[in-house]
């Protein structure tokens, strides 16, 4: 996915950056703000460009800041908006990133444009996912922002990144499940921890954890003394996943409860399934500067 900003910037122009204006009382210090001097529109979205290139995230924010405060109604105020976003992005700032996507569209609904503004916001949640022991509130919304771009823009270079995001997503949600059906289990709450493993296997099946989720349910099921449960879910991850390490446990817990599943286990293991996928990514590669439009 190769995103060019520069097709939005014209040839460079040459120009200084303005003195800062810290504004604001002594208790509560306001966000510095470049003082008002009116200059013209493609030299101040130049100089925020430029910003942009060199890492300098809020000094490119105070530049397209401007573009708006001085020409509102121009096309560049309108591209600036979409800039904005992407230095708050750059910036960490992604409550802010996140407001700027949500303004761009509901001012241009219907710009070709919009779709980046989607998928830079459901990227922000992307980015705030936290590991499975954790609260996952940001990663049930980065999949919902997600599943948008791809059923507003299922052709678009963003719906390929996001269809691939969604199976991460999707592998981080159902990682909590597991980690909460595990502490049902270790707890003596086996229907409990039952329900979170069958909701992995049901609902994420595409996920790495469902091969330990069968593993679980054939241990729960033995645990309650449902061995005709225990046999079905130890056939069904023989037969999905024969070579499996989880499958070969689940085998030797069967029979050496004189069970016996309808798959034998394979000589050879598939290589150990990761807990969840790593979600640490380079910027500067996975989400570029929107384009002209």
């Amino acid at each position: 996915m190769t995103l060019l900003r520069k097709t939005w910037v014209r040839p460079a122009l040459v120009g200084l950056l303005a003195a800062l204006a810290l504004a604001g009382c002594a208790s509560k210090p306001k966000k510095p703000r470049l003082a008002y001097e009116e200059r013209p529109v493609e030299l101040l979205y130049a100089t925020g460009a430029d910003r942009l290139d060199k890492g300098m995230w809020s000094q490119a924010v105070q530049y397209f800041e401007e573009v708006e405060r001085q020409h509102p109604y121009s096309e560049w105020s309108r591209r600036s908006i979409l800039m904005t976003a992407y230095a708050h992005y750059q910036g960490n700032n992604y409550a802010e990133a996140i407001g700027d996507s949500e303004r761009f569209l509901s001012l241009y609904p219907g710009s070709p444009a919009a779709v980046y503004a989607h998928y830079l916001k459901a990227i922000c949640y992307f980015e705030q996912i936290v590991d499975v022991g954790r609260d996952q509130a940001a990663t049930g919304q980065a999949l919902e922002g997600l599943r948008e771009v791809v059923s507003r823009y299922p052709r678009s270079e963003y719906a390929a990144d996001a269809r691939l995001k969604i199976d991460m997503v999707n592998d981080q949600l159902a990682g909590k499940e597991m980690t909460i059906g595990r502490y049902y289990l270790n707890t003596g709450d086996t229907l409990a921890a039952i329900g979170r493993f069958r909701t992995v296997v049901e609902r994420y099946q595409t996920t790495s954890h469902v091969p330990e989720a069968l593993y679980r349910l054939v241990e729960s099921y033995l645990t309650l003394g449902l061995n005709e449960e225990a046999k079905r879910n130890g056939a069904v991850l023989g037969f999905n996943y024969p070579g499996d390490p989880w499958y070969r446990d689940a085998y030797k817990l069967l029979t050496d409860k004189g069970l016996k599943p309808a798959v034998e286990p394979s000589e050879v293991a598939k290589p150990s399934l990761l807990s969840r996928l790593p979600f640490v990514q380079d910027k500067s590669t996975t989400v570029k500067p929107p384009k002209s439009n």
